[in-house]
Order: C-alpha cells, then sequence, then structure tokens
C-alpha cells in the first residue's frame, strides 16, 4: 500500500490487545499502532502510547483523560497522541477513514458497536470479541457482506477452522464436502475435579488455566465450558453451519485447536503452540504468512494427544449455549448478556461457581424468544436479560 498497515487495537490492554501489538512491533515496516484504547488499566495504556506513539487513544471518562495527557505531555508526545473519551470514540477510531485494520478485543457486549462501526466502514476486521457475532449474528454477517468488510477470526478455534476450510468459504457447507466441524475444548482446571468439588470452587481457581494465559472473565468462562458455548454459536455464523454441524471435542492439551471433518474421510486440522500471537499474525498477514514470535511445535516433547466427550453434567453451560443457538432470536443475547452478570457476579464472590448456569438457565426461562430484526432488538434483550440476572441475585441475597 505504500505505508504499513494501520491498526486500530480495540481493548488494547487486554491480552488479545497486548499480543497484537507484539506482533505489530516485531514488523514495523508492515504495521503500525494508529489507535489504542483501554477502559480500567490505565496505567498500562499510558505506557503501551509511549512505546507505539499512536495517533488517538480512548480512554472511558475525562478524568483518566486528564492522567493520560499530562503522562503524554511529560514525555513530549501530547502532538503525537490525541486523547479522545468514550464510547463515540471507540465508534470513531474503529470506522476512520485512515483505518486500515480493526483488531476487535474489547471483552464483552460493550464491544459490539465498536466492532460493528468497523465493518460498516468496510475495514478488515480481526474479530476476537465473539459477544459481537453471539449477540447479533444475522445482522453483524448482513453488515459484513452489504459494506465488503474482511471478517478474520481471532479465536484460536474459529482461525484453526478458518485455516481448515476451502479458501472459498461462505458456501453451505456441504457443498464444500464438509461433514462437520469439530471444535476443540481444554476442558479448563475444573475438568477433573470431583463434581461435589466444584460447588466451593473460588474465583482464583476458576482462572486458573492450565494452558491460555487470560483475562478474568473469559477464564471463567472457559472452567464453566461457556467459552466453547459461545465460540459454537460464533462458529454457526462465521461458517454458515448449523449447530448439529459443529461438535466439541476435548482435548487437554491445547495442540489441536480445531479440525473440519470432510465427507470423503479427511480431517484436516491445525496445530500449534497455545499462544495467540499465531492467530493474531495470521489474520494480519493474511493471505500471506508473517513471523510471530511463537516457538515451534515439539511434537516429540508432546509425545500424545487426547480427546473426550464433554461432560454436559459437568458442564451445563455447554448445553445451554447449544440450546440457544438453536433458539435463535434474541436468545444467544440473553445468553451473553446473562453469563455476563452471573461471572461477574461469581468474581465477586456473591454467587458459587454452580450457580452460574442456574442463573443463566433462569433468565433464559423469563422471556418468549422472538426475531432479533434490528441492533435496537439486539439491544434491548441484552438489557432485559441483564434486569432478570440482577432481579434473580437480588432475590437470592434477601
Amino acid at each position: 500500500m505504500g505505508h504499513p498497515l494501520r491498526v486500530t487495537v480495540l481493548g488494547a490492554t487486554g491480552s488479545i490487545g497486548l499480543s497484537t501489538l507484539d506482533v505489530i512491533g516485531r514488523h514495523p515496516e508492515r504495521y503500525q499502532a494508529f489507535a489504542l484504547t483501554g477502559f480500567s488499566r490505565m496505567a498500562e495504556l499510558a505506557k503501551l502510547c509511549l512505546v507505539h506513539r499512536p495517533r488517538y487513544a480512548v480512554v472511558p471518562d475525562e478524568t483518566n483523560a486528564a492522567l493520560l495527557r499530562d503522562t503524554l505531555s511529560e514525555a513530549g508526545l501530547n502532538a503525537v497522541t490525541e486523547v479522545l473519551v468514550g464510547a463515540d470514540a471507540l465508534c470513531q477510531v474503529a470506522s476512520h477513514t485512515d483505518v486500515d485494520v480493526v483488531m476487535a478485543a474489547i471483552v464483552g457486549a460493550v464491544g459490539l458497536k465498536p466492532t460493528l462501526a468497523a465493518v460498516q466502514a468496510g475495514k478488515r476486521v480481526l474479530l476476537a470479541n465473539k459477544e459481537a457475532l453471539v449477540m447479533s449474528g444475522a445482522l453483524f454477517m448482513q453488515a459484513v457482506k452489504e459494506n465488503q468488510a474482511l471478517l478474520l477470526p481471532i479465536d484460536s478455534e474459529h482461525n484453526a477452522i478458518f485455516q481448515c476450510l476451502p479458501t472459498q468459504q461462505g458456501n453451505d457447507l456441504r457443498a464444500l464436502g464438509v461433514r462437520r466441524i469439530l471444535l476443540t475444548a481444554s476442558g479448563g482446571p475444573f475438568r477433573t475435579w470431583p463434581l461435589e468439588a466444584l460447588a466451593q470452587a473460588s474465583p482464583e481457581q476458576a482462572c486458573a488455566h492450565p494452558n491460555w494465559s487470560m483475562g478474568r472473565k473469559i477464564s471463567v468462562d472457559s472452567a464453566s465450558m461457556m467459552n466453547k458455548g459461545l465460540e459454537l454459536i460464533e462458529a454457526c455464523w462465521l461458517f454458515n453451519a448449523r449447530p448439529d454441524q459443529v461438535e466439541v471435542v476435548i482435548h487437554p492439551q491445547s495442540v489441536i485447536h480445531s479440525m473440519v471433518d470432510y465427507v470423503d474421510g479427511s480431517v484436516l486440522a491445525q496445530l500449534g503452540n497455545p499462544d495467540m500471537r499465531t492467530p493474531i499474525a495470521h489474520a494480519l498477514a493474511w493471505p500471506e504468512r508473517v513471523d510471530s514470535g511463537v516457538s515451534p511445535l515439539d511434537l516429540i516433547r508432546i509425545g500424545h494427544l487426547e480427546f473426550e466427550t464433554p461432560d454436559e453434567v459437568r458442564f451445563p453451560c455447554l448445553a445451554l449455549a447449544r440450546q440457544a443457538a438453536e433458539a435463535g432470536g434474541i436468545a444467544p443475547a440473553m445468553l451473553n448478556a446473562a453469563n455476563e452478570v452471573a461471572v461477574a457476579a461469581f468474581l465477586d464472590q456473591r454467587i458459587r461457581f454452580t450457580q452460574i448456569p442456574i442463573l443463566i438457565a433462569q433468565v433464559l426461562e423469563s422471556e418468549a424468544i422472538t426475531a432479533a430484526t434490528s441492533l435496537d432488538d439486539v439491544l434491548l434483550a441484552d438489557r432485559v436479560a441483564r434486569q432478570h440476572a440482577e432481579r434473580w441475585l437480588q432475590q437470592r441475597n434477601l
């Protein structure tokens, strides 16, 4: 293009954002940070701005904006980086005319609007925010098509599937010769725990993932396997699959990131060390390849690979997610909202780990499942589900 690709990183201080900036920093001739956004880790955002010198930095409020401006001024960078404030600014830096690539890595429903703004602006969107598709799959994919955006998945599982599918994606899976998608899952920290011990699991234990270094919310989702349930819904939209065409397989080593099973008996798998820089580098450079900084996979050292069927008695969140995928309409948005409230309550030690799926099930049963024909429908379902979830928490604590 004559200049390095300019990248907006939504959620720059999270694990995905930091990994993205690590890859960008390895290839300054190819990529440069255009805008960085952060929500709570303001000291880290300031350090990133000093290193990467973006044109914009986005913070949640004026108090943090003033502090960041002072830091930049002391470093002589106040003329280099402009500090913006609030949700509208997220959409601004995601859709800016000078942006080439947007890493959508804001966790949760709050990431939906800026990610959609990037899509509507026709950007190359690296999707790490699974909630955008879970909440508004049909609307989101229609916007991708209408605006000719390039949507590349960052979740290691979906990135693996993308790599294992034919290049002419978007058709009916059967027309591509695909029998099923095999979505792998580590099983998280509680895969081998006695069932009766799960009620006593602490937030620290739930966040102690055996293979991946992730934020607290997504770590709890991995422990409950809701993460895999959300990924199932996401896979259906990304690859035009029905829920019954996506099978979850527990693979504790997290070496095979997912597989595609073809009608001729071939099964294609993507393997690699559990490091998010691999899918990030793949999506940044696609259809080329660049060095990600990840060590080569040593199969001899690994020695063996294991596979199991997920136990839905141990992981009821997985069954709830599949039910929401099959129901469609506003059900996935309600599932996601209820889960966000439940996980936050667990991390705050207001409920037990085993009460997360109970709360979600109650919310899904609280409203009739209707179609989601607009973004307003999706946001209303999200808001109503959160209200039901908070009411359940309040009644429980009376």
